[in-house]
């Protein structure tokens, strides 16, 4: 059995990780996320702030003063991480040597592409609402580039970054604006799975009656729209036959075999979760 550890105190106030937007409270849960989140580490990383933190927090003063030289003349960010792994002693050679091979992977990404990979760990954590500035400060970032003439990823980088913009709408079930994006995206790289995307964002966010008059003015999209259909009715079999689904369909059923009280108590804390678990998707 392996045992770690522990290494400086239990910090009062958190750390949060730029770009990453995870609170960590020890040096424990630093080493964790900086390994398991290797590739999307850049330099923002390197800052007072966390030295500041490992000194006043968590009492690694000596930590600190090493690290500090690094931050202070541009020093590599995979010394720097390294140097945290080592020190804390969480991690073998072998998994510290993967850690350097991610950052030397991440390293070959621009800014942009890199900041995007962030984005999309947001996106993944159904943190919508955050997702969806920094797209949105990305885009504005790409603008500014653009008019000044510097290099820029392939436009491949901002299709999927507007493509992402979509599915963040989607979680948000805001279908209107996922399917701007989504079209946006097509017209950018014309990926067919933007455009598929975006004829199920307008299917979502219409009536049936405006949805089928929709696509019957786009007899170019015919095949799109029939395969559309086919996904949905998939969809839709896989949800009946879902946990969740059969749950609220016993719900249903047992409401009027039940007490009446005690299925509006269970009601109300079914809510309260669906309500919570909504509330964490648009925080931050």
């Amino acid at each position: 059995m392996r045992v770690s550890l522990c290494v400086g105190d239990y910090a009062k106030t958190p750390y949060s990780i730029p770009g990453m937007e995870m609170n960590v409270y020890c040096m424990e849960e630093l080493c964790y996320c900086l390994k398991e989140n290797a590739f999307l580490l850049d330099l923002s990383l390197m800052n007072d702030g966390l030295l500041h933190w490992m000194e006043q927090e968590c009492g690694l003063k000596e930590l600190s003063g090493i690290l500090y030289p690094l931050v202070h003349r541009q020093g590599s960010l995979g010394v720097f991480v390294k140097t945290i792994l080592e020190y804390t002693g969480f991690y073998d050679r072998a998994e510290i040597g993967e850690v350097e091979q991610a950052l030397r992977q991440g390293a070959g990404l621009s800014r942009i592409e890199k900041r995007k990979s962030q984005v999309d760990y947001l996106v993944s954590k159904k943190k919508y609402m955050s997702a969806l500035r920094e797209y949105d400060s990305i885009l504005a970032n790409w603008s500014e580039l653009e008019e000044r003439g510097e290099p820029l990823p392939a436009a491949g980088c901002l299709a999927a970054i507007r493509h992402n913009k979509g599915v963040a709408y989607t979680g948000l079930m805001l279908y209107e604006r996922a399917a701007e994006c989504f079209r946006e995206a097509y017209e950018t790289d014309n990926n067919p799975e933007s455009y598929r995307d975006y004829l199920a964002a307008r299917r979502m966010s219409m009536s049936e009656d405006s949805y089928v008059a929709f696509a019957a003015g786009r007899t170019e999209d015919y095949q799109h729209t029939l395969e559309l259909e086919k996904d949905l009715e998939q969809i839709l079999r896989e949800w009946e036959s879902s946990p969740e689904y059969l749950m609220l369909y016993g719900r249903r059923e047992r409401r009027n075999a039940m007490d009446r009280q005690s299925f509006y108590e269970e009601e109300d804390r079914l809510i309260q979760t669906l309500k919570d678990n909504y509330r964490n998707s648009v925080s931050n």
